[in-house]
């Protein structure tokens, strides 16, 4: 469960904005919930109608000199990508463009094994080629030793990157990346390949006609899939590219929209982030990145059919190699729950898939509300990768860590690192003192609504004025809105109970809402029950009729107490530490035997969500750490199991009596009764 938080955004700032930007009023109060005050402020972040002058950025025309010239001059020019989204994209439109423009033009992406930017034996290779100009895109601001080894190669070097610089600078003709501490572009916050469409617009001379409408396609599914702002320069390049994707005759797209199931659907960035971007990665991932840049260098429909299918293989591999992880750690948490009961969850697994453990690290975050590091042992090396949320920071833990790491890198919310041999009892120990010294109460995973939502707002006219706040992605995020007392009327299950679809009734206003991935025995509300809900909305056309379309984020009855639940979750996991606790907290996180006893039969047949079986009891004698306790007292004495894949307890056949005391959970909080 998450914490909810709502905007309430100043009433005073959303008339100013309805009236000065002429938008509804839904979307004034999503514009106020996310720190616009003024129309003017949203004119400078989300109106702009162009891209700056590329010169802008340092070094550019450098950049652009010193690549003319190899042209001239029919030297040898190797692009150097990336194996993700953005460095495929960014090697495709350089690529390309040099081609076009007649150059003696090769390009490299390393694959994942090779580890991300340049290396000496890509060098070596590209040396080997006859190559005198490397050109970087979406790497190459740290590869410090890896310029000079360029040089000493007898090669020059261009980088073109968006990371931050560290300390120096490699050594080049051209260093262009808006992060340089010496860079005063307008505008910072571009993917590599956004960057890559500005080198070709300089190499142009400097104007954008050409580098948008051949590349405007593929620098907005990088920034889309890069997950970088999607404010200023950014929302004009993907409104851009969004428009060229819709009308596409690129046999590439065409082919990876067939294989999506978006032939015949309007593409939003939800399709690119969930559909087009991840099969994209999937050739880095599982196969060679090298194959997704030749799907959209191919001009033959038939050939990128073929190649889009291989693509769409290698990402149902990645789908089900992923679920197998998962499905292991699941496995491992049941067998053993302590595993997740840290402040922080540290999971080491043999063989695990490299390319996808990020992704595993983001799904066990979200799945239990902890900062997550997941490792793989192979042949020996422990490698990982950790994401985290809210003010835990994973570099700080890593850097808390480095006496156990072999190398470690990254920023507040991912990072990677390397365990030394034999290390990782004692990397899981600083990983606890870290979090235990800096966060005494933890971060608590966020469900954030950006304003209310009265009934008389609920309307056709109103919700479709949300579209002019599209394109939505990173910091301009799809609004949530808060709903406060809905009744329900009805529950309705969808898709053999897959989904459900509730009938609600706000104020004097009824409507349907969607719940995904929730059967009508899931859901913690039952019909007649009157509850809050968050929700994003849309528009539904059925047959000619138009109506609202509630999608629903989060659900809970009206008077669910967050912050007991919370604060009661917060000590019955840190009495399991063994950490202190005040000693009043112990009575209160004991429970009677009456309280066991009706919190068993009043688990089904089939088994129930755990935190539905709480809130269905509505016993204000069962607080949340009795109810926790007496859960794991069943848990220990054979009588439930509890299915973390599903947070879902169900009792077992049993055939003789059990000894609640004996339970340890118990036998542990009687002896800190005093």
């Amino acid at each position: 469960m998450k914490k909810w938080t709502v905007g309430v955004p100043d009433k005073k700032t959303v008339s100013a904005l309805m009236l000065g930007c002429g938008v509804s009023s839904l979307a004034a109060s999503a514009l106020a919930a996310k720190g616009y005050s003024s129309p003017e402020s949203v004119a400078e972040r989300m109106n702009t109608d162009e891209l700056s002058d590329p010169f802008l950025i340092k070094d550019m025309q450098e950049a652009a000199d010193t690549i003319n010239s190899a042209i001239e001059n029919g030297e040898k020019i190797c692009i150097y990508g990336d194996y993700d989204c953005d460095g495929i994209m960014s090697t495709v439109i350089l690529y390309s463009y040099l081609m076009e423009a007649g150059a003696d033009v090769t390009y490299y992406i390393p694959e994942r094994s090779e580890g991300y930017g340049l290396n000496m034996k890509a060098i070596d290779k590209i040396s080997d080629g006859g190559v005198t100009l490397i050109v970087t895109v979406d790497n190459g601001i740290s590869a410090i030793p890896e310029a000079e080894y360029i040089y000493a190669m007898d090669m020059k070097l261009v980088v073109t990157d968006h990371h931050q610089q560290g300390e120096q600078l490699p050594k080049a003709e051209a260093v262009v990346d808006p992060h340089r501490h010496d860079c005063f572009s307008t505008f910072k916050y571009m993917c590599g390949a956004g960057i890559a469409l500005k080198l070709v617009a300089a190499l142009d001379g400097g104007d954008y006609t050409m580098a948008l409408e051949q590349f405007g396609d593929l620098a907005a599914i990088a920034t889309v899939a890069d997950i970088v702002s999607l404010t200023g320069e950014n929302r004009f390049l993907v409104s851009y590219g969004m428009e060229l994707i819709n009308n596409t005759d690129r046999p590439a797209l065409m082919a990876l929209k067939e294989v999506c199931g978006l032939s015949d659907k309007s593409v939003s960035t939800q399709s690119i982030g969930f559909g087009i971007g991840p099969r994209i990665n999937a050739a880095g991932r599982f196969g060679s990145p090298r194959a997704a840049a030749e799907l959209f260098l191919c001009e033959d429909y038939d050939e990128a059919m073929e190649a889009a299918r291989e693509l769409d293989r290698l990402n149902n591999m990645r789908k089900d190699t992923e679920n197998t992880i998962v499905s292991e750690i699941f496995s491992m948490i049941d067998e053993s729950p302590d595993l997740v009961r840290g402040r922080v969850i540290f999971l080491c697994g043999k063989n695990w898939h490299h390319g996808v453990i990020g992704i595993v690290a983001s799904r066990i975050m979200e799945h239990f509300g902890k900062p997550c590091f997941i490792a793989s042992e192979t042949e020996g090396e422990i490698r990982g990768s950790a994401r985290a949320f809210g003010e835990f920071s994973v570099f700080g833990a890593l850097s808390a860590c480095s006496e156990s790491l072999e190398k470690f890198g990254g920023h507040p919310a991912a990072g990677g690192f390397t365990i030394k041999e034999g290390k990782a009892d004692r990397f899981r120990q600083l990983l606890e003192k870290y979090a235990l010294e800096n966060h005494r109460t933890m971060p608590v995973m966020e469900l954030k609504a950006d304003a209310p939502l009265t009934p008389q707002e609920l309307n056709v006219q109103n919700i479709k004025g949300l579209d002019l706040l599209e394109p939505f992605g990173t910091d301009n995020e799809k609004p949530l809105y808060y709903m406060e007392n809905v009744q329900i009327l009805d529950i309705f299950p969808l898709s053999d109970g897959a989904h459900s679809k509730l009938r609600i009734k706000l104020g004097f206003t009824q409507a349907e809402a969607l719940v995904f991935r929730k059967s009508p025995d899931e859901l913690i509300v039952s019909k007649g029950d009157v509850c809050d809900i968050i929700a994003s909305l849309g528009v539904n056309e059925y047959r000619g009729t138009v109506s609202p379309a509630i999608i629903v984020s989060g659900i809970r009855p009206h008077s669910f107490q967050q912050s007991r639940y919370f604060a009661a979750l917060s000590a019955f996991e840190a009495f399991l530490r063994g950490e202190e606790l005040p000693k009043s907290y112990y009575s209160h996180m004991y429970p009677q035997r009456e309280d066991v006893v009706k919190i068993y039969k009043s688990i089904p047949d089939n088994g129930i969500c755990m935190d539905t079986l709480y809130i269905k009891l509505n016993d204000s004698n069962i607080n949340y750490c009795k109810f926790c306790a007496a859960a794991e007292a069943l848990r220990q004495l054979g009588l439930v199991t509890v299915s973390c894949a599903e947070s879902k307890i169900k009792r077992v056949r049993v055939t003789q009596k059990a000894d609640l005391g004996s339970a340890p959970v118990l036998v542990s909080l009687k002896s800190r009764l005093g």
